[in-house]
């Protein structure tokens, strides 16, 4: 967790670099600046101080992982991810449910997007139980 709080803290100071170049430089000649982008800069920086805020906390209460130690090796971090279904067509079906519901979203056509959003709640709910129904059930009663 230590890479990951350094890396936010750089970002959020980056962000508020760049918010004080961002104010000093729309104000120009002008007696004002352009407020959205100042605001936006000013806000992002507080969001990813924040997430940093929460990773250093948490870095202090675990052991140090592969990755936040010098000489930490690859292989310490190596082992299962989790279980991929290698003959899913779930996937398709939500990637196919999200497209309907972006067209239905940039065209605005409310029942196009709520028609998609349904079908993506379908997807996901095949996909999260296509183990526990069907032909690929594998649980003994």
């Amino acid at each position: 967790m230590r890479t990951e709080y350094k890396i936010f803290a750089g970002v959020a100071a980056f962000l508020f670099g760049a918010a004080t170049v961002y104010g000093f430089y729309t104000r120009g000649t002008g007696t004002h600046i352009e407020w959205v982008g100042f605001v936006a800069l000013i806000l992002s920086g507080l969001l990813c101080s924040m997430c940093a805020g929460f990773f250093w906390f948490v870095a202090r209460r675990i052991d140090l992982r592969p990755e936040d130690r010098e000489d930490g090796e690859i292989a310490e971090g190596a082992g299962e991810v989790g279980f991929f279904s290698p003959g899913s067509y779930w996937p398709f079906g939500i990637a196919l449910a999200a497209a309907v519901a972006g067209i239905g979203l940039v065209f605005w056509m409310w029942w196009l997007l709520a028609l998609g959003l349904v079908m993506v709640i379908f997807g996901s709910c095949g996909l999260l139980f296509e183990y526990y129904t069907g032909t690929r059930h594998t649980a003994e009663h």
